[in-house]
């Protein structure tokens, strides 16, 4: 059974109604100076699950670069059951939760499309399976185009291991769960109305009904699961500091050290402030076009990354192999996080699942992948592509 809280304290939110110049009312709300909320003393922020899956990931990527590893485990932290001991964390192994299951889960874009949603599951298996089957027991080989293996940077730097196409499926498939998992729950499924209006959701966080047990409404913790995502693993999510996991937070820290790009962390940590302060508020109009901003914010931070890498790639494609395969492999993951992205005010991605594999094609897609196929003009053509839909250069991405 649900509760009303009659009485509510809320911490820094604060609603103002005033008139404009020609006496009709605009309702605005103002934001908190930290992601705070109380209600009877008591904070309303909860986002658990998503910290939980943030530190999943984080070991299944470490544990992609064991080749101790079987298929099995791999498979069984990515999809794991409760109770199972699958990481070395006690409060993981007795959770009920994976990273799997939240996969191209979102309401927006795979409810209805079960198809694409199995498809990129499967492609995050065959990437698990490949580097088991494929890159563990060449892990004592040089790599060589064809034949996966080790291949060290210039200078004594680090040695990478690739397949037989020049890629790191490692950081494929970590740069791939960055939208698979984190973009796509964030944009298209806890900021959509489907979600936050779900039911009688907006009925219940008029009149402040919480959810059993819990000191929250459902929509304002719908806007925090989509909050976690980004801040989940930081020492003090209300006040983020950035690069606290190695996933959509550090690569937000990432893109905003680029004076090309300053100032997108504050703007996505204001737009989830006003959004949530606006759903304290019940201003709903308000609240859309804070999760319309986060939306636009966080696909520009993938399209930066991918655009990014594939010019690192680039400049170091004639002299040092193994340094250019790293950038790169790191471009592909962007690369296929496209699709998880969202433009704003739409129900649409920047790139659909084809387009992405279009591109994916033009890299890798025949012969020898990195090795032979992919050269500076290809990381040119597709970097061009990719920025043309946004609003940002090559030249700004890129360096």
């Amino acid at each position: 059974m649900k509760r009303v809280i009659l009485s509510t304290i809320v911490i820094s939110a604060l609603l103002f109604t005033s008139c404009s110049s020609d006496d009709e009312p605009v309702n605005s709300v103002k934001a908190p100076a930290t992601y705070k909320f109380e209600r009877e003393g008591s904070s309303t922020v909860s986002f658990s699950g998503q910290t939980t899956r943030i530190k999943m990931a984080t070991e299944l990527i470490t544990a992609l670069k064991n080749s101790a590893k079987t298929e099995a485990d791999l498979d069984n932290m990515f999809a794991h059951t409760e109770g199972a001991t699958n990481f070395s964390d006690a409060t993981l192994n007795a959770s009920s939760k994976n990273v799997r299951s939240k996969t191209a889960a979102s309401t927006d874009f795979y409810s209805a499309n079960t198809t694409e949603a199995n498809e990129i599951k499967s492609q995050f298996d065959a990437w698990i399976k490949e580097q088991v089957d494929v890159v563990y027991p060449n892990w004592n080989t040089d790599a060589v185009a064809g034949t996966a293996g080790k291949i060290q940077e210039n200078g004594g730097g680090a040695t990478r291991y690739v397949n037989g196409k020049g890629v790191e499926l490692n950081q494929i498939f970590a740069k791939s769960l960055i939208g698979g998992l984190m973009v796509d729950q964030m944009l298209n499924n806890y900021l959509g109305t489907a979600v936050l209006d779900a039911g009688s959701n907006v009925a219940n966080n008029d009149k402040e009904v919480v959810e059993e047990g819990k000191n929250y409404t459902t929509m304002e913790h719908k806007w925090d699961e989509a909050y976690g995502y980004l801040y989940g693993n930081e020492a003090n999510p209300a006040e983020p500091a950035l690069e606290a996991d190695n996933f959509l937070n550090e690569y937000l820290a990432k893109v905003n050290s680029d004076t090309d790009f300053a100032g997108i962390a504050e703007d996505i940590y204001n737009a989830f402030k006003l959004g949530r302060a606006a759903i304290v508020a019940n201003n709903y109009e308000v609240r859309n076009e804070q999760a319309e901003i986060i939306r636009e914010k966080i696909s520009d931070v993938i399209a930066i990354r991918a655009v990014y890498y594939l010019q690192q790639g680039k400049n170091s494609w004639a002299t040092d192999k193994a340094a250019s395969f790293h950038a790169i492999s790191e471009g592909l993951g962007f690369i296929y996080s496209l699709q998880f992205t969202r433009k704003s005010n739409t129900k649409e991605a920047y790139f659909t699942m084809a387009e992405v594999e279009g591109l994916l094609q033009d890299l890798i897609g025949t012969g020898n992948g990195l090795w032979e196929d992919t050269t500076p003009t290809t990381l040119d053509t597709v970097s061009k592509a990719i920025a043309a839909k946004f609003n940002f250069t090559v030249i700004e991405a890129g360096s």
